[in-house]
């Protein structure tokens, strides 16, 4: 998860606004680490929240070559209600069309709740 998305996330439900969860929630955003206030049962977990680059970075560090990252949920959580879009055949083929258009568009990829990045390691060929 990104942390760009997080922040997305606690404006559209509006946590944002609570005094007590402001402190919090912008100090993640100043340095990516989520470190949730003792006894709030909705947040499950300290993390590090990336953006995507670094993950690229990371994957690059431990040897490993970066060959595409994906938005799992991608943008339909912006839809609002997505759960009557995806009950309705015809209307689900959309979102589905207009998600994998746009999972892996750079610009894109800190609005999704969480990111996939694939990649490869080198090949031994002296074997």
């Amino acid at each position: 998860m990104s942390w760009s998305s997080l922040k997305k996330r606690e404006l559209a439900k509006g946590l944002y606004f609570t005094p007590d969860r402001r402190p919090y929630i912008e100090a993640s955003a100043r340095d990516g680490l989520l470190n949730p206030p003792q006894g709030d049962p909705s947040l499950f977990t300290t993390a590090y929240l990336h953006e995507p680059s670094q993950v690229r970075t990371e994957f690059s560090a431990a040897g490993l070559t970066p060959r595409g990252q994906y938005c799992l949920e991608g943008t339909a959580w912006l839809m609002g209600d997505v759960s009557s879009w995806l009950d309705n055949p015809e209307r689900r083929e959309l979102v589905l069309r207009a998600m994998r258009l746009t999972e892996s568009v750079p610009s894109l990829l800190g609005v999704s709740g969480h990111l996939l990045t694939a990649g490869s390691k080198p090949t031994d060929r002296q074997s």
